[in-house]
């Protein structure tokens, strides 16, 4: 197939490239360049999202397949108008951010509201406004292709080159040993999946022509679980201390990212449902995925190749610094 990826450069659409290529694929990457190369056995192709006609050397080529994660309405409606007619399936990797309830565990695409489409006066590169740009992406890609389109509503995408941290610092800590804080309780739900098994279902399902919208992360576990299978891909038996939402707050402690927070942990109850949805569907469809002790095993070795394993993680996008986390966890055993 002659696959064209509109990025390729980073991440997930790094991940789709060089998984197409692997798959023996002729893949083509189309971007600015100016956040990394393109894997090994792509064509690159040089274009800029944001001049109007800034996918005009792309103008007149046909593929099989098109692979978009772009998160702007206005590039998504660009791409379509110059590239839809012809092409045999279309994906676009949208997000669970495009669900207006957060609070509802269990819900699927068939379930669960989503927000209005962004506003034609809003902003759309403003963050705050991700979930509705999402949507307009997403009607965008299904009123052009229809049937032709698949649209995946990603979940946490963690694993190796992850620079969000969201997932990273749990195999950093936990590698570290010793007590560790862990937010909330064991029990509480949690999903992820690994960027190499959502690249390869993406790849599979050009193959194999699955369309409609899924919501494309991996069943539920408890955070315990899910830590219990990161100590043991690093090799780690660490000391869990549990602590609850309230003290958390207390101790202002963020949730999900940025300075000063826990990934994988969120505020109950309005955000039950964001990290518990139902997958099934999904993976009737054939998304597969790895034993998450794999996935911290190899996303620890990227950290330490890439320089990510610090000893107090101050410069990471998500997570405590040591000395933030041995403040909490003595004020914790001092209540």
């Amino acid at each position: 197939m002659r696959i064209l990826v509109l990025g390729g450069t980073v991440f997930l659409s790094a991940a789709v490239a060089a998984e197409a290529v692997e798959r023996g694929h002729e893949v083509t990457c189309a971007a600015r360049g100016s956040s990394g190369e393109p894997p090994a056995g792509t064509t690159f192709v040089r274009v800029d999202r944001d001049d109007p006609d800034g996918l005009a050397p792309l103008a007149g080529r046909e593929f099989d397949a098109v692979v978009d994660v772009a998160r702007l309405p206005s590039q998504v409606r660009q791409a379509v108008d110059t590239l839809a007619d012809g092409v045999r399936h279309w994906t676009f990797v949208s997000s669970i951010s495009v669900y207006s309830d957060n609070s509802t565990p269990g819900q699927n695409p068939h379930t669960g509201p989503v927000h209005a489409p962004l506003s034609a006066d809003a902003d759309e590169r403003d963050v705050e406004n991700y979930g509705p740009a999402k949507v307009s992406c997403e009607q965008a890609v299904l009123a052009a292709l229809g049937d032709r389109a698949n649209v995946v509503r990603a979940g946490l995408i963690v694993g190796p080159g992850d620079g969000s941290d969201r997932f990273t610092y749990w195999p950093v800590r936990l590698a570290r040993g010793g007590e560790v804080l862990a937010p909330g309780a064991p029990e509480e739900p949690v999903q992820v999946v690994d960027v190499r098994d959502l690249a390869a279902w993406i790849v599979r399902s050009a193959e194999t022509g699955v369309v409609g919208v899924f919501d494309a992360t991996g069943p539920a576990v408890g955070r315990g679980e899910l830590l219990d299978r990161v100590a043991a891909g690093v090799g780690a038996e660490p000391k869990l201390t549990w602590v609850d939402q309230e003290f958390l707050e207390a101790q202002e402690v963020n949730p999900w990212a940025g300075p000063r927070s826990l990934p994988a942990w969120l505020p109950l109850p309005e955000y039950a449902g964001m990290l518990d949805h139902d997958v099934s569907a999904t993976l009737a469809a054939g998304l597969a995925v790895r034993d998450l002790a794999q996935t911290a095993r190899d996303t620890l070795a990227w950290a330490r190749e890439s320089g990510r394993d610090k000893t107090d993680p101050a410069d990471l996008h998500a997570g405590l610094t040591a000395a933030e986390e041995a403040d909490v966890l003595a004020a914790w055993h001092r209540r």
